[in-house]
């Protein structure tokens, strides 16, 4: 199945950090914080301008990227946990 999102919205998988901590204590599920960091599955077309255009969006499929820890909105697609956020929501690409 594929999905697409509509106009400047992108779909992201959650990338998970480390379970242990620098000292190697490891991190219960209770404790964790949700990540900030993800990987883009699938990008809008982009919104329009004033005029009808389309704005071409910054990012693509593939990218990582870091976005703000209450950015988004949580969905299940064929049993994988994903956010769709707005573009403007993402604060950077990670190279």
């Amino acid at each position: 199945m594929s999905f697409t999102p509509l106009h400047d919205r992108v779909l992201v998988r959650r990338i998970e950090g480390d379970a242990k901590t620098s000292g190697g204590l490891i991190i219960p599920d209770t404790a964790k914080e949700k990540p900030q960091e993800g990987e883009i599955v699938a990008v809008g077309a982009g919104a329009r301008d004033e005029d009808g255009e389309r704005i071409t969006m910054d990012v693509k499929a593939g990218d990582r990227i870091l976005f703000g820890k209450w950015s988004g909105t949580e969905i299940k697609l064929v049993g994988e946990d994903l956010l769709i956020m707005k573009e403007g929501d993402i604060l950077g690409v990670m190279a």
